[in-house]
């Protein structure tokens, strides 16, 4: 993207400047109460119980309340997959090229995985291609997916999931735009003057804009930024 050459805010003196900001700075912190209020919502909600799925793990077949690997509470990143196809989905290949150290949520009882529709073999492989960091399971032989709101050739997902012993149970979901606080990069790229620059904004007139995804990274441009051809050290 590129910006207009006399796209430019209006300027002030500092005392405008900070009148506005505070304005805006009161709407912000509404915003993260109202957040903080749904967060307490979401530790209300009821759960349902889940069957005794089997995935499949870079090392084998595996148990879904073993993918906890001991802890009580699992994230799942449910990534779009589409058969035979060398470059999957570029905004999940983007969103989960953001979470390389998560090992602060074994402070929290909590692991962080990703679940796919791809054959495990291929899941592994495109890992390494593009560079992602995260455990990658596969539920290319089991209904879990599907079940879970990410079918094959369907959209991303993510699922939060408590576990009780043996006894695994679903307690949130979202999609869509939904997945957007759980990551950075909308985050600062919206604290920028011109934000996303994409047709759908409400910004002023003159703003730079483009048709929307066409600032996003293909996943051909994350591999070749963090990826490693498969076999490569």
């Amino acid at each position: 993207m590129t910006t207009h050459a006399h796209a430019l805010p209006p300027v002030v003196d500092a005392a405008t400047w900070e009148h506005r900001l505070g304005a805006l700075r009161a709407r912000e912190k509404a915003a993260t109460r109202e957040l903080d209020a749904v967060a307490a919502e979401r530790r209300r909600l009821p759960m349902v119980e889940m069957p005794d799925y089997t995935l499949e793990g870079e090392d084998g077949p595996v148990r879904l309340a073993d993918v906890f690997e001991g802890k009580s509470q699992l994230i799942v990143y449910n990534h779009m997959w589409f058969a035979d196809k060398e470059w999957q989905c570029p905004g999940c290949t983007g969103f989960t090229s953001q979470y390389t150290r998560l090992e602060f949520l074994d402070n929290y009882d909590a692991r962080f995985v990703i679940v796919t529709q791809g054959p495990i073999e291929e899941a592994l492989a495109y890992r390494q291609r593009v560079g992602n960091r995260m455990t990658w399971y596969s539920t290319a032989n089991s209904s879990f997916g599907t079940d879970v709101g990410a079918p094959p050739d369907g959209g991303f997902a993510v699922n939060v999931f408590l576990r009780d012993g043996d006894t695994v149970y679903r307690t949130w979901h979202t999609n869509g735009r939904g997945t957007e606080q759980l990551g950075h990069t909308f985050a600062l790229i919206d604290l920028l003057p011109y934000g996303r620059q994409e047709e759908w904004q409400d910004s002023p007139a003159d703003w730079p804009q483009s048709p929307t995804y066409s600032g996003w990274a293909t996943s051909k441009d994350i591999a070749a930024l963090y990826g490693s051809a498969p076999g490569s050290s």
